[in-house]
């Protein structure tokens, strides 16, 4: 996921986009992408981008109105790799960290669901084996060892889960 669909912006369609890394020129030259929401994806044509301060104005084709605009809020901008920003150390995709087992202590635990923005950073969605889910934030005091490839992470104390 490279950014979130915010609310209208001006009369003609566009919408406001945040950019989750931050970073927004890599998304000025976007032709098109994919927005998902509601568990439903749908690919829009983009027809012009304009930087904000904080965030992109993003004009899709089709959206012509306010009306149609804010119905687009919400929505999780999904990029193809090649699109995406290259990442640092540490650093992960959300789609990569969708799924991956969470153990403690050796012992499997649950299962990433989501990333969530929480304010103060990333928040991990964990479905529990007991059928709860519980979000911890994603720093490294809770997690220790987090293996893409091998489809693991380690939470490093289940207080945070109570």
């Amino acid at each position: 996921m490279a950014g979130l669909v915010g609310a209208p912006f001006g009369i003609r369609g566009f919408v406001k986009v945040r950019s989750l890394s931050g970073e927004y020129r890599h998304l000025e030259q976007l032709k098109k992408v994919v927005l998902r929401k509601e568990n439903k994806e749908k690919s829009y044509e983009i027809e012009e981008i304009t930087i904000l301060s904080n965030s992109l104005a993003v004009k899709f084709a089709g959206v012509d109105t306010p009306e149609e605009a804010s119905l687009l809020s919400g929505a999780e901008c999904i990029l193809s790799r090649g699109e995406a920003i290259p990442l640092k150390e540490g650093e992960f995709y959300v789609e990569d960290l969708r799924f991956v087992e969470v153990f403690c202590a050796g012992e499997k635990i649950g299962d990433i669901l989501d990333v969530v923005e929480g304010g103060g950073g990333s928040l991990v969605e964990i479905g529990l084996l007991n059928g709860r889910k519980r979000f911890v934030p994603f720093r490294n005091e809770f997690f220790g060892v987090v293996d893409i490839e091998g489809n693991k992470a380690e939470l490093l104390n289940t207080w945070i889960l109570e």
